[in-house]
């Protein structure tokens, strides 16, 4: 593991500065936006509106991976999307400042989506829709595709490397980790050849604002390319029967506008369970940025890591059932 700390140099100071070097005349006004991945802050601006900053963590993403991310959004924009994309400042939408990369954002109020109500889950199809649409017209050159390897073999190994995981717990960890990641190999024989495109990569509802005018679509720092379903199944919760449903709505508005491979049905369970593997190797890479400890004090656990164990033989039972049925 890497002991730097990613933004130990970024001081408040050095943030209003860096808003200052794009031309901004800050009003001192600084708030801290939820995020772990990066640091994301609103910036009071004098006799104007509040913007927001985004610097993103050293080492993550390439510029020529944030520059496809900025296009891609800046390409939904032109078709009418309702997508939050980074300002254009003297043609660019990358900056520098300090050796921290950083980009400024229109602020966006917004709330919550209630997910579970039919009409919010058919609005909210027919935009992932229109965005698969953009999505499918060129793909991504430089960002990462989903896939079993990169969000599944991969992580394994780098916890398993690293000694992350309880040496009492780590056999079993293994071995499970192993019956899941078989059970998702199955799960994509069993869908065959799924078309791949670029997506918002994290829609949940975290990443969704719902105003008077209805959602808007933030944070695509985890764009990549994959099956269209990765952007659908975060909208469905409850049990088999109550997702079906959940998924006949979000399926009727998508359909307005794109049709839907009923073959990607069978990788839902295996994209939740790459994603559970995933997120666990993705907080012991943070671990040495203070914020995870302070934000995620129980992944250092013993009961973290037997969790995860009963979750993911949940996960190799569930890619053995019957995928959900839209309702």
């Amino acid at each position: 593991m890497t002991h730097s700390i990613p933004f130990a140099g970024l001081t408040p100071a050095r943030i209003l500065d860096a808003l200052e070097s794009v031309g901004y005349r800050c009003d001192g006004a600084l708030m801290a936006l939820n995020s772990y991945e990066n640091r994301v802050w609103q910036i009071g601006i004098e006799d104007s509106a509040p913007v927001v900053a985004k610097f993103y963590r050293p080492g993550r993403w390439s510029d020529a991976q944030i520059a496809e991310e900025h296009a891609f959004t800046a390409a939904m924009v032109a078709d009418e999307l309702p997508v939050v994309t980074p300002l254009v400042i003297d043609g660019r939408t990358l900056f520098v400042h300090g050796g921290f990369r950083f980009s400024v954002f229109p602020k966006q109020g917004g709330r919550a989506p209630e997910f579970a109500e039919p009409q919010i889950l058919e609005w909210m199809g027919r935009l992932m829709a229109r965005i698969h649409i953009v999505g499918a017209r060129t793909p991504f050159a430089q960002r990462e595709t989903l896939n079993i390897q990169s969000f599944g073999v991969e992580p394994r190994d780098w916890l398993l490397a690293n000694r992350v995981i309880p040496p009492q717990l780590e056999p079993v960890w293994r071995g499970v980790a192993e019956q899941a990641l078989e059970g998702v190999r199955d799960c994509y024989a069993r869908a065959g050849q799924v078309g791949q495109l670029r997506l918002h990569g994290d829609c949940h509802a975290g990443n969704v604002l719902w105003t008077r005018d209805g959602p808007h679509f933030v944070d695509f720092d985890d764009a990549r390319m994959g099956p269209a379903i990765q952007d659908l199944w975060m909208l469905l919760s409850g049990d088999a029967e109550e997702m079906g449903r959940q998924f006949g709505h979000v399926l009727a508005g998508y359909e307005t506008f794109r049709e839907f491979d009923d073959r990607e049905l069978q990788l839902v369970e295996a994209l939740r369970t790459l994603r559970l593997i995933h997120h666990s190797a993705w907080l012991a890479r943070r671990w040495d940025d203070p914020a995870f400890p302070a934000a995620f004090p129980w992944f250092a656990t013993n009961r973290y890591w037997e969790e995860r164990i009963l979750e993911l033989r949940e996960q190799v039972a569930a890619m053995q059932e019957s995928p959900i049925v839209p309702r």
